[in-house]
């Protein structure tokens, strides 16, 4: 009987304690306080100097605002500075945690089967990185939804839950009045915005979810991509092996299995491993990825037929083709 192996050391990123990027001063706090004493020192220069006998009361209230009103708001930039850095450094940490933790899952159920149980210490540290994590992802997926919420209203977006779609007089529907959607917005939306400040990205994502077709496949590309994310599977962290235009047009016109096999150029072992057992287990991943990689079927049999090969390739490298590329080789349609 073959005995289970001994789980690899924790790294030392996971042995790290939370909080060590908050302790001592830092170049941002020493820059706060080095202006604050400059400002104080002249103002009270300017005040002594300036031949004021003191004044009335309001005139001395003025005088405090004035000299401590830019102390607290130097102070308030330095600690939403500190606070952007620490979660920058966290945020890191809990990657190289994560990353570790799913390497050496893997690595366990290669070597003793999936019938043994994780190692404890395995165990305890997902524990403590699930707590870290709880209020970051709370924040994030408030800001997600209310953003969204956002773009939905401002764009008039139509209900993709229900598939309803605003009408105007005379039967006329809302799209007809808008132009159709560029090539270059198409892709922008599917690779969705960078950052919260990427304008560029979000008028895109604006001006797809106009159109119902592409509102459609954005929201299940969402969908997919949030699921992956829950086992720590991002699209950037993927890179595949890019095939030929050529190779895209084919797959547009109908054709299936090996002879477009280039297309599922995703290798990375433990995204695929993790993906496949969500499949297996999770009946509600396992239908968002099938009604993605139908979309994704009819949106891009539609766009392939006025882009250019350039386009093409641009598409293929979004975020939205990576989790095509991913699922699709989970579900067999390269074989």
């Amino acid at each position: 009987m073959t005995q289970q192996k001994d789980a690899r050391p924790i790294p030392s990123a996971i042995q790290s304690r939370p909080g060590d990027a908050s302790r001592g001063l830092s170049g941002i706090e020493l820059t706060a306080a080095g202006l604050s004493v400059i400002w104080l020192v002249i103002s009270a220069a300017f005040f002594l100097f300036s031949g004021n006998d003191g004044a009335d009361g309001l005139r001395f209230l003025l005088t405090m605002m004035v000299i401590f009103f830019p102390v607290g708001m130097i102070w308030v930039a330095a600690v939403g500075a500190r606070s952007s850095r620490i979660m920058r450094e966290e945020s890191a940490r809990l990657q190289t945690a994560i990353d570790a933790i799913r390497h050496a899952y893997i690595a366990q159920s290669q070597a003793g089967g999936r019938d043994q149980p994780p190692h404890p210490s395995i165990v305890k540290k997902l524990e403590e990185i699930a707590d870290l994590q709880k209020k970051a992802e709370t924040t994030l997926a408030m800001f997600t939804s209310t953003r969204a919420a956002q773009i939905a209203v401002q764009a008039g977006a139509p209900d993709l839950e229900t598939g309803d779609q605003p009408t105007l007089a005379l039967g006329t529907p809302a799209e007809a009045l808008h132009p159709p959607l560029s090539n270059p917005d198409f892709i922008r939306a599917l690779h969705f915005p960078e950052t919260a400040d990427d304008q560029e990205g979000f008028a895109a994502l604006r001006r797809a979810l106009k159109d119902r077709p592409s509102a459609q496949l954005v929201q299940a590309a969402q969908d997919v991509l949030t699921l992956l994310s829950q086992d720590g599977i991002y699209m950037d962290d993927l890179r595949p092996d890019m095939a030929r235009p050529e190779m895209w047009r084919r797959f547009a016109k109908g054709e299936r299995g090996r002879t477009i096999a280039a297309l599922g150029g995703v290798r990375d072992r433990s995204s695929l491993a993790l993906t496949a057992g969500r499949m297996k287990q999770d009946p509600i991943f396992r239908d968002a990825a099938h009604h993605f990689l139908r979309l994704f079927d009819k949106g891009f049999a539609r766009f392939e037929n006025t882009a250019t090969d350039a386009e093409i390739s641009d598409l293929a490298s979004t975020r939205t083709a990576r989790a095509f590329m991913l699922l699709g080789r989970v579900t067999g349609t390269f074989d």
